[in-house]
């Protein structure tokens, strides 16, 4: 599966982990096991997904900037 990263995507995936998980929280706050369930299926696999992508890229140069990145932490 390839997904291209942009910075709307890393939007949407921020906007969407910040308005389920309030949502979330009062529920789940009595389990930590379903908490870290949670927290990865609802914020770390989407920003994975989303922010990074999955496909492989080809090694840049070490010496240069990644302005793509630089882009997506900016957003």
């Amino acid at each position: 599966m390839t997904l291209t990263p942009t910075p709307i995507a890393a939007a949407l995936v921020g906007a969407f982990a910040g308005i389920v998980m309030p949502i979330l929280w009062p529920r789940l706050s009595t389990d930590s096991m379903i908490l870290i369930v949670v927290l990865l299926f609802v914020v770390a696999l989407p920003a994975h997904a989303l922010v990074l992508g999955f496909g492989r890229k080809q090694a840049a140069d070490p010496r240069s900037v990644d302005t793509a990145l630089l882009k997506r932490v900016g957003a």
